[in-house]
């Protein structure tokens, strides 16, 4: 593996955890709303990852010339979907969305789920950055072995 393909795989997962965590801040943004411009309450969303495998046709070539079979290229995000699961029901019967009964239906986002996925996201992007700043330090250690 070259140092550039590693910056490439650590540098994709930086990108996927960030706009994890940007998924995440808008579902606890969103933990209360009960109006959305489809009518009802706020759907959680949530971001799908997948291996990236396209490379570059030259990259490709010359991975094949020198022997080396790479498989990954890091991660890509394939699509940011919403949950699907019902939200919960509290009666509050003066709140303007509340049905003929009182009960209102409140967003499926919960919010130490919502933290517990966004410590994981942090911890995954510092993992990341930690591996990108090893790979630098290896590749400057290298170029002061060649002198």
């Amino acid at each position: 593996m070259s140092f550039f393909h590693a910056l490439n795989v650590s540098a994709s997962g930086l990108t996927a955890q960030r706009l994890r965590m940007d998924i995440i801040s808008e579902n606890i943004a969103h933990a209360e709303t009960t109006r959305t411009e489809d009518g009802g309450p706020y759907k959680r969303k949530v971001a799908l990852f997948a291996e990236k495998t396209d490379t570059v046709p030259f990259y490709s070539y010359f991975n094949s010339f020198l022997g080396s079979a790479e498989k990954g290229a890091g991660v890509r995000v394939t699509g940011i979907t919403e949950d699907n699961s019902p939200g919960r029901v509290v009666y509050d019967e003066s709140h303007p969305d509340a049905n003929e009964d009182g009960y209102v239906t409140m967003p499926n986002v919960n919010i130490v789920e919502e933290m517990v996925n966004m410590i994981s996201s942090s911890r995954s992007y510092e993992a990341n950055l930690t591996s990108i700043n090893i790979t630098k330090s290896m590749m400057s250690k290298t170029l002061e072995i060649s002198r």
